[in-house]
C-alpha cells in the first residue's frame, strides 16, 4: 500500500517523534543517589501505534536486580517499595545480565521501528534516568541506546494537561485504572505511565493539536 505523502497524520512512531523511539521506564532502587544505591529492579513498556497516530501499551521486559557489589541499601527506600533484595524466592539477576538484556531489546526495537535512538519516558524521568545511566556505566555498556539527556516526564506532561503530577491522581483523571496497593512495583508503575503517556499523546491528537499546522 502506497503512503500518502501529503497525510500530514504520523505513519510511524519514527514520524512522531523526530526519529526517537519513546521506551517507557520504571526503575525500583534503594536509595535516592544512582552511583551509590542498588538498582533493584527495572521494568520497560514499548509503545505500538496504529494506522490514525494513536499510541497504546505493547510487549514490556522486566528485571529483579541483585544489588552491585558494594551498592548502599537504604531502609527506609526498602521500606517504602517493600522489596527484600535477598528474600530466597526472588528471581533476581545480576545487574548487567539485566541491563544487557534491556538494552539488547530496545536496540532491536529501535532498528525494527526504523528510529536512530530511544527516548526514556518516565514519572519524575530525571530519576529513573540517572538509575539507568548509572547502571551502564557500572557495567561499561558499549551499546547503551537511550539518549544521553533528553527524556519524556509525564509529571510535567500530566501537570500541564491534567493539573495532576502524582502518578496515581494523573491516572485516574485519564480514565487509566490505578491500585494503590500495587504500585511501587516497576513493572506496574511502568504500564500505569505507559498507559498515562499514551492518553496524552492521543488527547492531543484529539484536540486537534496534532499534527500542527504547517
Amino acid at each position: 500500500m502506497e503512503v500518502d505523502v501529503t497525510d500530514p497524520r504520523p505513519q510511524a512512531i519514527a514520524d512522531r517523534f523526530r526519529g526517537f523511539l519513546p521506551v517507557v521506564v520504571d526503575v525500583e532502587t534503594a536509595g535516592f543517589n544512582p552511583r551509590t544505591d542498588a538498582l533493584l529492579e527495572i521494568s520497560a513498556v514499548f509503545l505500538d501505534m496504529d494506522d490514525d497516530g494513536y499510541l497504546a501499551p505493547g510487549e514490556h521486559i522486566t528485571y529483579d536486580i541483585h544489588p552491585f557489589e558494594g551498592a548502599n541499601l537504604e531502609q527506609a527506600a526498602l521500606d517504602f517499595t517493600g522489596i527484600d533484595p535477598f528474600h530466597p524466592e526472588r528471581s533476581a539477576v545480576d545487574e548487567k545480565e539485566a541491563m544487557t538484556e534491556v538494552f539488547r531489546t530496545i536496540r532491536r526495537e529501535v532498528k525494527e521501528q526504523h528510529c536512530t535512538r530511544a527516548v526514556l519516558v518516565g514519572h519524575n524521568a530525571h530519576f529513573d534516568h540517572a538509575f539507568v545511566m548509572s547502571a551502564a556505566e557500572r557495567i561499561n555498556a558499549k551499546r547503551n541506546p537511550f539518549h544521553p539527556f533528553s527524556s519524556f516526564d509525564t509529571a510535567s506532561l500530566a501537570g500541564l494537561i491534567y493539573g495532576q503530577t502524582v502518578l496515581a491522581k494523573a491516572c485516574r483523571v485519564a480514565g487509566v485504572p490505578f491500585d494503590n496497593a500495587d504500585a511501587h512495583s516497576a513493572e506496574y508503575d511502568a504500564l500505569r505511565t505507559a498507559e498515562l503517556f499514551c492518553a496524552m499523546v492521543n488527547r492531543l491528537q484529539d484536540v486537534g493539536a496534532w499534527p500542527p499546522e504547517a
